[in-house]
């Protein structure tokens, strides 16, 4: 079986997620079938992963027709390929195009859902759009979806009603525990003047509506005086959210000691080092169809607080590895309240932030593997394939 496996990101270009998901699929695939990898980036081929770009004649428009322009090459270089599984609505356009191109099924990956960020539109433009539009039309037409958690299944079908059900399949996100494992190191907070003395809530992800930093920083005025934050944060949406987020930061450096912001890409040590330290690890987003970084906290044997949304209850089991936080849009004063609340629960009680970890590390290696995850992915192209044949 040959398969094609479409994607934004992919090594050494991974910023979220959705790349996390790939790398590490990828890797435990091509023990079971014949891969090939198409991407954004510079490169061209290599070593089973061919780099596309977008056209030169689209440079400084819109981002959504650079992105249709990178799926057009992808679609074109699918040549020889059995099957066709694409990640994110960069890369869904590209599936659905293959698909008719070179009558082969295409099978589509959900991370997120495009109607349930509207927060995209002051990124996109327009592009939302056309973001929308390849989402729905790829969905709609494929022969297979896959759901990374049952809430997103749940999302899929009130989203896209025209879907079969029959179509939509839960295959989890997964972990690497042999990288995501406690270090008992302390040089990389050392280098970032973190104190090892005191307990830290650390937030590791984007700048953007979704993963709702701007939320932890307004609760952060009532932790406990003696709590550090360490914010892993980059790659902001907007310039809008950039300054939001760069006032909130400023005025909360003002009134406390403690707060540490790393906006740079860690290399992967520096964050499981950051990440084992943690008092208790702060997932605050609206919205989240599973966080593999929740999983990738645990794994490091570290609590969570993290917002009652999406897939997040699918992940961290509230009370035994971590707590979770009711979300509601319209009380945004009430959930930084209650957030609040909960880390500093967490992060003052060590004997309760410990038992939760290590529970989290259990429960992590024993449910969410790579090399289970990539047998039952194999297991849905299987079911299309002999469907098709």
């Amino acid at each position: 079986m040959k398969v094609g496996l479409l994607t934004r990101e992919y090594p050494p270009d991974v910023y979220g997620g959705a790349g996390v998901h790939v790398e590490f699929l990828a890797r435990e695939l091509r023990s079971l079938a014949d891969v090939d990898v198409h991407c954004w980036g510079e490169g061209g081929e290599a070593d089973g992963v061919r780099r596309h770009q977008s056209w030169p004649a689209l440079d400084g428009a819109n981002d959504a027709l650079r992105t249709f322009s990178v799926d057009l090459s992808m679609a074109a270089a699918l040549t020889g390929c059995d099957l066709v599984h694409s990640h994110t609505w960069y890369a869904n356009l590209a599936g659905h195009v293959g698909k008719l191109l070179h009558g082969i099924p295409h099978v589509l990956t959900c991370h997120s859902l495009e109607p349930l960020r509207p927060w995209k539109a002051e990124q996109l433009g327009g592009g939302y759009a056309l973001s929308s539009w390849a989402e729905r039309t790829a969905a709609e037409a494929a022969d297979g979806v896959v759901a990374v958690s049952g809430a997103m299944r749940d999302d899929i079908l009130a989203c896209y009603p025209a879907i079969d059900p029959a179509k939509v399949r839960v295959v989890h996100n997964g972990i690497d525990t042999d990288l995501y494992r406690p270090d008992p190191g302390t040089d990389v907070l050392a280098r970032l003047g973190i104190d090892p003395g005191r307990p830290y809530v650390l937030f590791v992800g984007r700048i953007t509506r979704q993963k709702g930093v701007p939320h932890l920083l307004r609760a952060a005025r009532q932790l406990d005086r003696d709590v550090q934050l360490v914010l892993c944060a980059g790659a902001p949406d907007t310039p809008e959210i950039d300054a939001e987020f760069r006032t909130l930061f400023e005025e909360l450096s003002r009134t406390r000691a403690g707060v540490r912001w790393i906006p740079q890409m860690l290399p992967r040590p520096d964050i499981v080092q950051l990440l084992t330290h943690a008092a208790v690890f702060a997932c605050p987003s609206v919205y989240e169809p599973l966080g593999i970084v929740n999983l990738e906290a645990m794994a490091c044997g570290t609590a969570v607080v993290a917002s009652r949304v999406g897939g997040i209850p699918e992940v961290v089991q509230d009370g035994t590895t971590g707590l979770l936080v009711p979300y509601e849009h319209k009380d945004p004063e009430g959930f930084e309240h209650d957030l609040a609340l909960l880390l500093n629960r967490v992060a003052t009680d060590p004997e309760r932030a410990a038992a939760m970890g290590g529970a989290g590390r259990y429960h992590v290696v024993r449910e969410f593997g790579w090399d289970a995850i990539a047998r039952r992915t194999v297991e849905v192209y299987e079911e299309i394939l002999h469907a098709d044949s």
